[in-house]
């Protein structure tokens, strides 16, 4: 050999001689014998004893080396084996811990879920019921005051009849008195009589102007006959109004429009409902000029008016009737006919898809259109109506009679068709 490479030799023996020295000290390693070469070699007759001997004897440097390899692989796979199945153990630990935590969690949220429930149930239940005995108080305090009213009423009319038999039984029996007197007892009696007979009269005056007073405050405070509820606009403002949504579509060639008001006081315009659309927001009006009545279709130009219509404090019915074919409108006031005219709006077709108020309407006076204080109604109405036809006057008669409130238009229907209030109108009854 060459001498580096005889050097590099006996340096690698003396690296693995210190490490055949170290493992002999280290007692953790059980050093066992291996035969690198695998082979087993019979004995030769005679060397049984050589061969004993030959196994006791030390291992050598390499021997020990890869006993040691042995060993830490060996170690090592148990090691790895046992990392491998930790993450499965602590897998199963968490995945026990989550079933149970969910499982108390559920069961827990149940239960609150169940007590708030019931608590919010009883608090609903609660209100109902103090809802429901307001509403019987309210019932039971107007039936009371209607009540009141008509018996003041029945009372009046029960004095009036005493007075009245009173006055004729007073008559008959001064008359039989006067037919057995003398002459100048007929003369006496004939002056007492007359005296007895002003004071009568007079008494019979004021029994009447108390009954017409009596009447006037009934109907004042009344809703017309067969009217349960009307709505209250309190004062005039560009907040308070009604909106109505009709029951049908408001495409109309023809139609019929009936309402109950007692308003407060009446200016120069005075709404008392509109319809209109973004093209044109005066498609039908029905207004009051201080007096009068107005009905207006397709724009201002195209009205009606009835004078002597109105008077403020006092319930009033009106209906306007209107008719594409010929342009015939009318007023009525009270069940009859009160104004007229033709070529209004002829074969003018009042379209859908605008806006229906009562109390109001969507005008011009702002940019995009606004509501006006000025215009505003302030009082009561009830019994707003409206049919896609023009009614009979029989029928419009019927309409301020007995039951007025009873009969309900097929576009809008008082008490069926929806009348949301705004801004302070309210509901009254």
């Amino acid at each position: 050999m060459l001498p580096q490479e005889i050097l590099s030799l006996l340096t690698l023996f003396c690296v693995l001689r210190a490490s055949g020295s170290a493992l002999e000290e280290d007692n953790d390693y059980d050093l066992m014998y291996v035969n690198l070469d695998n082979e087993i070699e019979a004995p030769a007759p005679g060397t049984e004893d050589t061969a004993s001997c030959d196994c006791q004897r030390e291992h050598t440097e390499w021997d020990k080396l890869f006993i040691m390899l042995e060993n830490s692989q060996m170690k090592e796979n148990m090691m790895l084996q046992a990392v491998d199945e930790l993450p499965k153990v602590d897998l199963q630990t968490l995945r026990a811990e989550l079933t149970q935590l969910t499982t108390n969690l559920a069961s827990s949220f149940a239960a609150t879920l169940d007590k708030v429930t019931s608590h919010i149930v009883s608090q609903v239940e609660q209100v109902l019921l103090r809802t429901r005995d307001q509403a019987e108080e309210a019932k039971r305090l107007r039936e009371s005051e209607q009540g009141k009213v008509l018996e003041h009423v029945l009372q009046l009319s029960h004095n009036l009849s005493m007075k009245l038999g009173w006055l004729e039984s007073a008559w008959l029996g001064r008359a039989e008195e006067q037919e057995t007197a003398l002459q100048q007892d007929k003369l006496d009696a004939t002056r007492g009589d007359n005296l007895l007979l002003n004071s009568l009269w007079k008494e019979l005056q004021q029994t009447r102007a108390e009954l017409k007073v009596s009447q006037q405050w009934a109907a004042q405070h009344l809703l017309p006959a067969g009217c349960e509820t009307a709505i209250l606009f309190p004062m005039r403002s560009k907040k308070i109004f009604g909106s109505v949504h009709p029951t049908a579509g408001m495409t109309l060639h023809s139609f019929t429009a009936c309402i109950w008001i007692r308003v407060t006081e009446a200016l120069d315009k005075t709404i008392v409902f509109s319809y209109g659309t973004k093209f044109n927001p005066y498609e039908i009006q029905l207004y009051l000029r201080r007096d009068s009545a107005v009905l207006v279709v397709g724009g201002g130009q195209h009205k009606v008016a009835a004078q002597n219509a109105v008077i403020p404090g006092k319930w009033v019915h009106l209906c306007g009737t209107w008719s594409s074919e010929n342009g015939s409108a009318a007023l009525w006031v009270q069940g009859e006919l009160a104004a007229s005219a033709l070529d209004i709006a002829s074969a003018h077709t009042v379209p859908d898809g605008g806006i229906l108020q009562i109390g109001q309407e969507k005008n011009g006076c702002c940019v995009g259109g606004g509501f006006d204080e000025a215009l505003a109604f302030s009082g009561k109405l009830t019994g707003f109506n409206l049919w896609d036809r023009v009614l009979s006057a029989p029928e419009i008669t019927a309409q301020s009679g007995e039951g007025a409130c009873g009969t309900r238009g097929n576009v809008v229907g008082w008490g069926v068709t929806e009348v949301l209030p705004y801004g302070g109108a309210q509901y009254v009854s």
